[in-house]
């Protein structure tokens, strides 16, 4: 956003100013030294801000005019390309493909060629991906409990096991792969969505303003799944999560399926670097054992 702020203004220089930031009930804002003064940036990620900032630009526009009483100068309303808001878009793309085959099979008894081929119903994906250097296995399914279970957790808890083994960690796991349906009401109604599979804020940047995203380990899965990561390492702000859930709201039981995907970070993390993560594996799953 600030990059979009300097280029749309025709700021050289455009940096935050030290002590400068600030909100209030409502948005939040930040002040910033420019080649041209300071200015003072609100923001807010809700879905109607744009049109609470339109009217406040007029009313300063029409105050100012008035010369009387002083009122910040108004400069312009932008929107934010927000992560956030593309993750969601993105996760929600193949339950629309999904609607879209069920209706033109509906429409003519049998399903459309090109529609079915872009409707995917199963968890997985056509090839390995690899999340870090360890490939993990997309074979498709049909149950998102049972494959997440099987091809997420079991497998990485299966090379702990091979490389040193830990008791206690197939102690907790034989409870764990018991639970883990708990966590999956039917009313819950998954939907594959195609999902980034890694991602957080070092596989994330802005070009041109607007998002970019990279090193996939992409599947098909549970979209809560995209956001488990983030908070482990460099998470995203308030912006990011409040755009997404605008689109896809929390659903109940999110903390604790979001402890589930978190653990599988923490697997992957001791697989590759090691015992120092056995300590924050361990205490997951005793938390979603208890």
């Amino acid at each position: 956003m600030e990059e979009k702020i300097k280029f749309q203004l025709g700021f050289t220089e455009f940096r935050r100013a030290r002590g400068g930031g600030g909100g209030g009930c409502i948005n939040e804002g930040d002040a910033y030294e420019t080649d041209r003064g300071k200015v003072f940036v609100k923001r807010n990620s809700k879905k109607d801000a744009k049109l609470m900032f339109d009217g406040e630009l007029e009313g300063l526009k029409a105050i100012e005019a008035t010369g009387t009483l002083r009122v910040p100068h108004p400069i312009a309303v932008f929107d934010d390309p927000n992560m956030g808001t593309d993750l969601a878009r993105l996760h929600v793309s193949n339950q629309k493909n999904i609607q879209k085959a069920k209706k033109e099979e509906s429409k003519v008894g049998e399903k459309q060629e090109d529609a079915h081929q872009q409707a995917i119903e199963k968890f997985g994906f056509d090839t390995p991906t690899c999340c870090g250097y360890i490939p993990i296995d997309n074979s498709w399914g049909e149950d998102w409990p049972q494959f997440f279970a099987r091809n997420r957790l079991e497998y990485q808890i299966k090379l702990i096991k091979e490389s040193n083994g830990d008791r206690e960690l197939m102690e907790l796991w034989s409870i764990l792969q018991l639970k883990i349906p708990v966590y999956f009401p039917k009313e819950l109604g998954i939907v594959p969505s195609l999902l980034h599979g890694d991602l957080w804020s070092g596989n994330a940047a802005e070009i041109d303003s607007t998002p970019v995203a990279f090193d996939p380990a992409a599947f098909y899965g549970h979209h809560e799944f995209d956001l488990a990561i983030a908070g482990m390492f460099g998470g995203f702000n308030s912006q990011f999560y409040n755009a997404y859930h605008e689109i896809i709201p929390k659903a109940k039981g999110f903390p604790k399926r979001h402890k589930l995907y978190l653990l599988f970070h923490h697997l992957n993390h001791w697989n590759h670097f090691g015992s120092g993560y056995r300590s924050s594996t361990l205490g997951i799953m005793r938390e979603l054992v208890n």
